[in-house]
């Protein structure tokens, strides 16, 4: 957007414009990260700049709102500016230290709370507890515990200030109390030890893109998401550690659930038969791509 001091703004010109300027620089979703800040600038959502587009914009707004194109200008994703991802509908804080929750993990979510339903009609008054490793923002512990309010949850990440992230999500939430969160490796040969299992599930979005794809990813993603959130050796390390924890993390009979990359099923679910899972199945997102895989550890 270019600096015109003259010029007496209201909302509607101001969206329009600078979704215009965002197109033109080629930033990705102009009209939408437009709307996004210019919601978070007066704090209200994206159909209020409708109801209210005559509304002027002061010039001490116009400065503040400026100074949020920069940084998107500069590449800085939309969600780090306002600090704030929806998931599942539900508001989420994120910054730097964690990843951006996408539509994908949703999926996650709803297959793990189904399997989890499922089993709760089975057995009505069982305990139910699940672990979620590489917790991040916290957006699918907080999530789940919201959803299945018979079930207590272990949430693990190596990022201490990852686990500050996911803390808040959760106090925010009014789920602190059903999560207990724990600094831990995934890749720790003690994880089982230090979990205080037995869980009847595991959840996890673990690092899942191979090294040699890491220049491939959009520049603001490399630029400004934790890559070790992100990468690991192979794209399947991170499957391989968390199948071979499962068997001692797990009940039997227990679940795992796992986001997988888009080309990893046929390894992934290889890898959960040679820990001696059974009933493994590939679900597909949105655009047709295999990305949740879960099975069941033997009895």
């Amino acid at each position: 957007m270019t600096r015109d001091s003259r010029r007496e703004w209201c909302v509607v010109d101001l969206l329009k414009t600078t979704a215009e300027y965002f197109a033109l620089k080629e930033v990705d979703e102009p009209r939408l990260g437009a709307e996004m800040l210019l919601s978070h600038l007066f704090g209200e959502n994206r159909l209020w700049l409708y109801l209210n587009h005559n509304r002027p914009v002061s010039d001490s707004e116009l400065a503040v709102f400026r100074e949020f194109c920069r940084q998107r200008l500069d590449g800085r994703p939309v969600q780090y500016i306002t600090g704030e991802q929806y998931f599942y509908g539900k508001p989420f804080m994120v910054d730097e230290r964690v990843l951006i929750p996408r539509p994908e993990t949703e999926l996650l979510v709803e297959h793990a709370a189904g399997l989890l339903s499922a089993g709760r009609e089975l057995n009505p008054e069982g305990e139910y507890r699940l672990l979620d490793i590489g917790t991040g923002s916290g957006c699918i512990a907080v999530t789940l515990a919201s959803l299945l309010p018979f079930l207590q949850l272990a949430a693990i990440d190596r990022s201490a200030p990852a686990l500050d992230v996911a803390r808040a999500n959760a106090m925010r939430h009014g789920m602190l109390s059903r999560i207990d969160f724990l600094e831990a490796d995934l890749f720790d040969p003690e994880l089982a030890s230090r979990c205080a299992g037995p869980f009847d599930m595991i959840v996890s979005n673990p690092p899942y893109i191979p090294e040699t794809e890491w220049e491939e990813l959009q520049p603001e993603v490399r630029r400004f998401e934790p890559r070790d959130a992100l990468v690991t050796p192979g794209g399947t390390a991170s499957y391989l550690a968390i199948c071979r924890a499962s068997s001692e993390l797990l009940k039997p009979e227990g679940l795992l659930c796992l986001e997988i990359h888009a080309d990893a099923a046929m390894q992934v679910c290889a890898l959960m038969e040679s820990e001696k899972f059974r009933d493994i199945s590939v679900l597909k997102d949105y655009a047709g791509f295999d990305r949740i895989v879960s099975g069941r550890l033997g009895a």
